[in-house]
Order: structure tokens, then C-alpha cells, then sequence
């Protein structure tokens, strides 16, 4: 009877394949399965591409906000070790929360995890965030352009975005978005540094901008590239987060960490948000061998600094070679620079990945550029010194 199975099986996966051929012809329309309204009214996620493989040249990843240095070698033998992977990880990563109650100097009941800091986001916005019993959405406000998953989010969870321009300098307008707060507002993203355009947000501003907010609008502090700042200026969020109970930490181990393809992230906020957040929290979001090398990646803190750091100096040397050019490039304090092309930058793109480099072109507005590999840079340079259509900018 086994013997006859495969067999089975493969009549009737061609009988599928033959349905969903039918279904999905022109003349017949399929009726019934059909997503909600909303999904075909979302912007598409549009990752990082590859680089092109181009003969006598090293291809390199600069379209994704990747970290191109592997985990410490420390975090790469727990990850190595872990063998428990037949069993559900612990729901609330315990050991990790404990880890950043000890790392942040935060109570561990104020950190809730999630898949990534997207994770994290999505468990605040199902949460705060969405269409109500009477049919009416809650808004979002954050700045635009900033991170492309939020509109995403956003409409996922049933609530409207409501976009604020930025400055012409790539920062946000606080004014115009403390201006924007409605009875209807009911989270507020705040992207620092700001992904893609590069500048911070200061502590000065931010808490003007959390006391000009009622205190019943949930800010989120998006701090995804917090470690790679040097701006002695720049907003803590974990500093505000203590003054303000209506404010969110998001943070992440895909970045400094090098753990982007493990999916661990949290956010820290008081009791007055965490009680609610563990109810919409996802069940085992972090596996744990995330959990494992999280913990581990944070034991050896030092050597993740000296990682950053030397992607730090790489980020300077990028942005001064840039400026020497006479480009305007905003003030890049995560692991990227922002390029103003404008209508060039689909064509400033093309010839990147002429020389096997990807970059990410966003539409007619600019182009983001990752800090990679020495090389990778240097190559990124050298491009820049032969295109003639620099970038505008404030």
C-alpha cells in the first residue's frame, strides 16, 4: 500500500496544478478566497537584491543594512552547540530577558521580544493600533522617508498611516508631527538614526517632541542602529523610556550583532504597556539558538564593539570621500549613507551593479548604500568620482 502513494500523490498534485491554471486565466476569475481590501492597497516589501556575478570582479551586498562581518567567533560555536532544536524554545525567552535586564540596567518584565525589532513592532502595533468597533482606524504618524516596513505594518494591523515629510536635510519634522496628533493618533514611530537618510534624532528634541504629545499616544523609539551612533547629542531612548511610561524601546540584534538571519529583536517600555504587549506577544517568536547566541553576542559585548567600531571608521572614511567629491551626503550615523539622485537614481543603481555592486534604489527619491567590506567601499568611491551627477541636498 506504501508503494502506491507516491504515485497518489503526484496525481494529485497535478490535478491542483491543473485547477489553479484554470483559476488563474484571464476568462476565469477566481470567487470566494480573496485577501482583505487592505492587502492590495499595501506597498510591496522590496528587499535588498543581490549583487550581479561580473567576470574579474568580487561581488558585493550593499543593498541591505546587513552587518558584512559574521557573529563573534564565540556566538558562532553557541550556535554550533545548540542541539535542543527538537523542543519549543521558552515563550518568553527568559534568559535573554534577563541578560538586557542586566545589559540595560532595566527590570527583565520590562523587555518583551519578538522576531527582530519588525517583530517587536508588529506585537506594539497589534496592540495599540487598528480599526475599532465602529469601523474607524486609528492612526500612525511617523516620518516618510523611513524605515518601508512601517506602512506595511501599519495597514496590516488596521490602522492609517499618516506620513510626515522630511526635512530637506533627511531629518524629521517633529513640529509638523506634534502638529499632526489627532484624537484618532495612537502611535507615533520615531526612526533614529533614520533608515534610510541616516541622521539622528537628539535627546533634546525627542523629549520636547514625547512632552508635546498627550500622554495616552504610545512613541516609539525605533533604535534598530543604535550602537553604530557617535553622536554625542543623540537620543537614548532606554533614558527616556525610564521618564516617560508612554514610551517604547525598539532594538535589535540584526545589526551590530550580525544576527539578522536568527530573527531577534525587543522593545522595553513600563508596566503600563508591557502588561498589555505580553497578550499580543507571538508564542516562541525567538528560537533558541537565537536566544542562545543573544545572550552570548551580549557576554562578549567588547568584541561586538570593536566590530562596529571598524565599521564606524569605514562609514567615516566612505562620508568624507564623498564630501571631498563636493556631494551632499546627510549626516550618516547608522551603517549606510544616503544619496539625494533623485530621477537618477534607478541609473546610478545600474552602473553599481555594472561594477557587481548592489545598492538600494528607492524609487525617484535616492539611493542607500550599506557600509560594506573595505573593498566594497573602495569600489563604492570609485564609482562616485566618475558620475558627474552628484547628489542635492541642504
Amino acid at each position: 500500500m506504501l508503494s502506491h502513494t507516491p504515485v497518489k500523490e503526484l496525481r494529485l498534485s497535478r490535478e491542483w496544478a491543473s485547477r489553479l491554471e484554470a483559476m488563474t486565466t484571464t476568462d476565469n476569475v477566481p470567487e470566494g478566497v480573496l485577501p482583505r481590501p487592505v492587502v492590495d492597497r499595501l506597498p510591496k516589501y522590496a528587499a535588498g537584491k543581490p549583487p550581479a556575478a561580473i567576470e574579474g570582479l568580487t561581488s558585493y551586498k550593499l543593498s541591505s543594512n546587513e552587518n558584512p562581518l559574521p557573529p563573534i567567533p564565540a556566538v558562532l560555536q553557541a550556535i554550533a552547540d545548540q542541539t535542543d532544536i527538537n523542543r519549543y524554545p521558552d515563550p518568553l525567552a527568559t534568559k535573554l530577558r534577563n541578560a538586557l535586564a542586566d545589559f540595560l540596567d532595566v527590570p527583565a518584565d520590562d523587555v518583551v521580544t519578538g522576531a527582530g525589532s519588525l517583530g517587536a513592532l508588529n506585537q506594539i502595533l497589534a496592540t495599540f493600533a487598528g480599526q475599532n468597533e465602529d469601523g474607524k482606524q486609528d492612526e500612525v504618524i511617523y516620518a516618510w522617508r523611513s524605515f518601508e516596513a512601517y506602512p506595511i505594518c501599519v495597514g496590516l494591523a488596521g490602522a492609517a498611516s499618516v506620513q510626515i515629510p522630511l526635512l530637506s536635510d533627511g531629518r524629521h519634522d517633529l513640529e509638523t508631527m506634534a502638529a499632526a496628533v489627532t484624537v484618532r493618533t495612537k502611535v507615533i514611530l520615531l526612526c533614529t538614526p533614520n533608515n534610510p537618510t541616516g541622521p539622528i534624532l537628539t535627546a533634546e528634541e525627542t523629549e520636547r517632541f514625547i512632552q508635546a504629545v498627550p500622554p495616552n499616544v504610545v512613541v516609539v523609539i525605533d533604535e534598530a542602529y543604535q550602537e553604530f551612533v557617535r553622536d554625542a547629542e543623540a537620543v537614548d531612548g532606554i533614558q527616556l523610556y525610564r521618564k516617560y511610561p508612554n514610551v517604547v524601546v525598539l532594538r535589535t540584534f540584526s545589526k551590530a550583532h550580525g544576527l539578522a538571519g536568527l530573527r531577534v529583536g525587543y522593545s522595553v517600555s513600563g508596566p503600563l504597556l508591557t502588561q498589555h504587549l505580553r497578550v499580543t506577544a507571538t508564542p516562541f517568536a525567538v528560537s533558541q539558538i537565537a536566544e542562545r547566541a543573544a545572550v552570548t553576542s551580549l557576554e562578549n559585548f567588547d568584541q561586538v564593539v570593536e566590530r562596529v567600531q571598524s565599521l564606524v571608521d569605514e562609514r567615516e572614511r566612505v562620508t568624507a570621500g564623498l564630501r571631498e567629491l563636493g556631494w551632499f551626503v546627510p549626516e550618516a550615523q547608522g551603517n549606510f549613507v544616503w544619496l539625494n539622485l533623485g530621477e537618477h537614481s534607478g541609473e546610478f543603481a545600474a552602473l553599481a551593479a555594472e561594477q557587481a555592486l548592489s545598492v538600494r534604489a528607492f524609487g525617484n527619491e535616492g539611493v542607500r548604500v550599506s557600509i560594506g567590506e573595505v573593498e566594497a567601499n573602495t569600489r563604492f568611491l570609485d564609482l562616485c568620482a566618475g558620475y558627474t551627477k552628484a547628489p542635492q541636498g541642504s
